[in-house]
């Protein structure tokens, strides 16, 4: 695994029109990966904050990205024999504060388990203006077949995601 850059390197280089994979970084507890995203006017509700069900199109965008640059990526695992994909299994988010549109929202994701078929995440997306939490979850995730069942990952999955592992950067949730 390449050396990683510093959050705030990273952050600098994603710059303010962001990245659309984002990037690795290395934060307090260990790997991370984080992604910029603009609000637009779609991501908006009548009252004029983002609509809270995008907040879960951003967190997903933030693990597949994560997913993609650690070399697993999504239509290879479907050419596997057997096919795998994966799937959530359970969330737990809170909504801290909202956010409205022209806000730069940073979407951070650290993998704290690859083992067996299971993955365990923490995402936070904080507006990066005022380094405000607007969001936060603890994420499940299992790699299953086609037909759901749970599944091992590959051995050279894991060998490419084990260099990413982090630790926990959310509290335990309730």
């Amino acid at each position: 695994m390449e050396r990683l850059l510093s959050r705030k390197t990273v952050l600098e280089q994603l710059g303010s029109s962001g990245a659309l994979m984002g990037a690795f970084c290395q934060s307090d507890t260990g790997p991370s990966h984080v992604m910029q995203i603009v609000m637009q006017y779609e991501d908006t509700d009548f009252s004029g904050f983002v609509y809270h069900a995008n907040y879960l199109k951003f967190a997903e965008r933030g693990r597949s990205n994560f997913l993609r640059l650690a070399g697993v990526e999504h239509s290879a695992l479907l050419e596997m024999e057997p096919p795998l994909a994966f799937v959530v299994g359970r969330m737990e988010m809170d909504f801290l504060a909202p956010a409205r549109i022209d806000d730069q929202l940073l979407v951070e994701t650290v993998f704290t388990q690859f083992r067996g078929a299971r993955l365990v995440a923490e995402q936070s997306i904080t507006r990066v203006a005022d380094n405000q939490p607007i969001w936060q979850s603890h994420v499940l995730a299992a790699c299953v077949d086609l037909q759901g069942r749970a599944k091992r990952m590959p051995k050279s999955m894991l060998a490419d995601l084990a260099p990413y592992q982090g630790g926990a950067i959310l509290p335990p949730p309730n």
